[in-house]
């Protein structure tokens, strides 16, 4: 027998712990909100307004406000049935202490309380509760008493107590709650306006009839506030993403109850190349999608191929399209409210419900087939659609096999003069894309050689949101950066393979280096997603200004900055510069100013919200051009107080 190693660590019954309360939570907040960032900060406020959607989804609720205070609390109002405060008949309390203070407690898992809702572990408000520093929870009853009770870390500091009268027809529920800096430590870790606004703006288009308001205080002197209503549902959500498309024909809506689920679907096409469907259950995102989105998927392909055959688009010899050729130029919102959701967890980003697929594939084929029989010359635009990105997507196939046998037969000797690096471990090396062969030059004499590549390119490369696939893949400078990478491209992408931990665009600090950015942003994300969503994608930031006196020397990165270094200089005579491009730097200051990890300043490109990006990219780089003048035109007044 091969003797135990010996371990002197201790281990018998005393060593077994119990967490009680909500303890648990506070040791692995990540089990409940996803971590201790800025995503998980946002998420306690999603679960406290979910438990005010559910109200609205009862047909209790048509009012909700979302306050942020100076000090970054938070209070959530709606105007629901309020949280019942009598005392529970078996625990002995009352039963808003039970809901807030207890894991798995809430009126979700009977029906009796709730016909669907996107809580159902009865986690959610507990668990806020115990990552807050305090939480107040105010109830308006239909006794008409008003009843508080205050928590600290999870722990009630007082009992429910009446603090006042209200009208019993009044009634509601406001949940105030400070987040507790203990557990979220990291203090850049803050609330954002516009991720919470997009958030909303999504549940008012999902929740019919329901008006959303947010307030942000900590704006002076007047508040920020947005109120979120929409009267068409998911139907104006589809509207609102395609707004700057040219589209194809009217929407297809359909709303249908199938064995107790129901089932809202709206979609529509755009003369576009990209894909933008949205699965909510229930109201809540489920980013990861699930069986709703796999059934209504599977109808559409199954129903556009049906109807091309009966078109005779497609002939018999011809192989049926794909759901990858159906789904280009795409908008949809799927939308399922399911009386017994089972989410992949209790951040709800995957459904998991095998019954829901059936009941979206039946609804969604019944209205597709409805819709090309009423409108047969949509029909028609649509299949010859999907042919034509059937088609380029073959020709990409292709290019992007070529474009892939290229790079391995030739080592990476890359039109696009790739200059590597000598480490072999990508984990610490990164790449540098370069706008043209001056800076480029500069880049690669002041490079640490062992772990930074240099790529130039030519020129503005490719605008990819006006192109497919195939025509992309045949621009060269497109491909220097795919063999670069070397994890391939669109629906092949492998984040595996990627050769550098660190991708970082380092263009000129004027207009044309921002434009080449923007070329550069649109392919990542339209063709390279997941290298922005593990994080691999980075801006550099040149200085702007050189300030010199005499031998003392300082960089200036902004016109603000600008004006802290001329003070430094306290009135001595100095002679400034001005960067217009890189190439004015010569390798030494390139090196000191922004490529040495020691001293850079490196933004990091992240998605907030990936519908939300979709938009911004068909605007900016699309072909539509009189919603790009608007957005010009309402924002020349900001660009003027920019540095640029």
């Amino acid at each position: 027998m091969v003797p135990k190693a010996k371990n002197d660590v201790k281990y018998d019954a005393s060593t077994i712990q119990v967490l009680e309360g909500l303890e648990a939570v506070r040791r692995r907040p990540g089990m409940y909100v996803g971590g201790t960032d800025e995503r998980a900060l946002h998420h306690l406020v999603y679960e406290v307004v979910d438990n005010s959607i559910d109200e609205a989804l009862m047909g209790a609720c048509d009012h909700i406000r979302v306050i942020i205070e100076a000090d970054s609390s938070v209070s959530v109002s709606d105007n629901g049935r309020g949280i019942p405060v009598g005392i529970h008949p078996e625990k002995g309390i009352s039963a808003l202490q039970l809901v807030l203070t207890t894991l798995h407690a809430g009126g979700k898992f009977g029906q009796g309380g709730y016909k669907v809702s996107g809580g159902l572990h009865g986690v959610g408000a507990s668990a806020v509760n115990a990552l807050s520093e305090w939480m107040e929870a105010t109830v308006k009853s239909n006794d008409g008493k008003v009843y508080r009770q205050r928590y600290e870390r999870g722990i009630p500091v007082t009992g429910v107590e009446v603090i006042g009268k209200c009208d019993p027809q009044d009634t509601g529920t406001t949940i105030a709650f400070r987040f507790d800096p203990t557990i979220f430590k990291d203090k850049e870790v803050q609330y954002h306006f516009e991720t919470l606004a997009q958030r909303f703006r999504e549940m008012a288009f999902v929740t019919r009839g329901v008006t959303l308001d947010l307030i942000d205080k900590r704006e002076t002197p007047f508040p920020r506030q947005m109120t979120f209503y929409f009267e068409g549902g998911i139907l104006s959500f589809v509207k609102h993403i395609n707004r700057n498309r040219k589209t194809l024909h009217e929407p297809i809506y359909v709303e249908k109850e199938v064995e107790g689920i129901t089932v809202e679907v709206a979609l529509q096409y755009a003369d576009s190349f990209n894909e933008t469907v949205l699965a909510f259950a229930n109201t809540i995102n489920t980013i990861d999608g699930g069986s709703h989105l796999t059934g209504f998927r599977s109808a559409l392909t199954r129903t556009i191929n049906d109807v091309g055959r009966k078109l005779s688009v497609l002939k018999d010899s011809d192989p049926n399209l794909t759901g990858d050729d159906v789904r280009e130029g795409l908008t949809a919102v799927v939308s399922v409210k399911v009386p017994d959701p089972q989410f992949e967890s209790q951040t709800k980003v995957k459904l998991m419900n095998p019954e829901v697929r059936f009941a979206v594939e039946a609804a969604t084929a019944e209205a597709v087939a409805e819709f090309f029989e009423t409108d047969p010359r949509a029909a028609r635009r649509i299949v010859d659609k999907g042919l034509t990105a059937s088609k380029a997507r073959d020709a990409a196939r292709k290019a992007r096999d070529l474009v892939i046998r290229k790079s391995a037969l030739e080592s990476l000797t890359l039109p696009g003069k790739l200059a590597d690096c000598s480490s072999r471990d990508s984990s610490n090396s990164e790449l540098f894309i370069v706008e043209g062969d001056s800076a480029g030059g500069s880049a690669k004499q002041g490079r640490d050689r062992h772990f930074q590549a240099i790529l130039p390119l030519r020129g503005k490369i490719l605008n990819t949101e006006r192109a497919g696939l195939n025509k992309i893949l045949g621009n060269k400078e497109v491909q220097a950066l795919i063999s670069a990478l070397g994890c391939g491209v669109s629906d092949q992408f492998d984040v595996n393979n990627l050769r550098y931990n660190r991708v970082i665009i380092m263009t000129d600090a004027d207009v044309d280096g921002a434009h080449i950015t923007t070329l550069l942003l649109t392919f990542f994300f339209r063709y390279m997603q997941p290298l922005i969503d593990e994080g691999h994608l980075y801006i550099a930031q040149p200085p702007l200004y050189l300030v010199k006196s005499g031998k003392d020397a300082q960089y200036a990165y902004s016109d603000g900055d600008l004006e802290v270094v001329m003070k430094a200089f306290d009135g001595r005579k100095v002679t400034l510069q001005r960067y217009k491009g890189l190439g004015e730097m010569n390798p030494q200051q390139l090196w000191d100013t922004t490529m040495d990890p020691g001293q850079r300043t490196l933004v990091q490109v992240t998605i907030e919200d990936a519908a939300e990006a979709d938009q911004v990219f068909s605007m900016l780089m699309g072909s539509e051009v009189p919603p790009r003048r608007r957005f010009i035109q309402s924002h020349a007044r900001e660009v003027q107080n920019l540095d640029v």
